[in-house]
């Protein structure tokens, strides 16, 4: 596969995030070397999946790495502690 053909797969993988129900503008997809590089922070661990599986579908036959963490934005259950 040649890097224009990746780069257009990954242009409408990042389409495909921003119009779908996942909606998510906050994932940058890059090609770096021969694999593509998923990476940012998304709200819940299901939205990663999601991700994932988007990533899986439109980047097929690719090498993808995600770096994708999930950032917890509830409250704490329990005050906190000080020593």
């Amino acid at each position: 596969m040649n890097s224009d053909e990746g780069e257009y797969r990954i242009a409408r993988f990042r389409e495909r995030l921003a119009r779908d129900d996942v909606a998510e503008l906050g994932v940058r997809a890059e090609m770096r070397g021969a694999a593509v590089v998923l990476t940012g922070t998304l709200p819940t661990a299901d939205r990663r999946d999601e991700v994932l599986r988007i990533a899986d579908a439109e980047l097929s036959g690719l090498a993808v790495r995600a770096d994708l963490l999930v950032a917890c934005a509830d409250p704490p259950d329990r005050p906190e502690e000080l020593l």
